[in-house]
């Protein structure tokens, strides 16, 4: 992680992915599947990272509501979309956002970073570049 996201992570305490993000690592990531097999696989795979926690999940909606405690003791909120864009093509973004005032020094683009690898690990095959 570069010192801009760190100095950047001062004043901000939230982070998501679009398909207008500047930086590449923020962008939306698409994988060559049917929404409702991508549920399934994202599900999967959120429930098996340790440190990760799954308050709540809405397949109608394609939501999944995580939460995640930091080395500090701080809580960050991730939101997980998992999105149709065609019958066999859907788009996975994510927002995450630190509990309090201050600003998260980066963290919530590194729970971002770590939860793409992860997906991408398991949905690489199917990934749209």
């Amino acid at each position: 992680m570069s010192l801009k996201r760190t100095l950047v992570g001062l004043f901000r305490s939230h982070d998501g992915t679009s398909d207008r993000a500047k930086d590449p690592a923020l962008k939306t990531r698409y994988y060559n599947l049917s929404r409702d097999k991508a549920w399934d696989e994202v599900t999967a795979t959120l429930k098996k990272i340790p440190g990760f926690k799954v308050l709540h999940e809405v397949q109608s909606v394609g939501e999944i509501i995580l939460e995640k405690k930091t080395a500090f003791g701080r809580t960050l909120d991730i939101t997980v979309s998992v999105l149709s864009t065609t019958p066999v093509r859907c788009a996975v973004d994510l927002y995450s956002a630190s509990r309090g005032s201050l600003g998260d020094l980066g963290a919530n683009y590194r729970v971002i970073q770590r939860l793409y690898d992860s997906l991408d690990k398991k949905l690489g095959k199917y990934k749209v570049d």
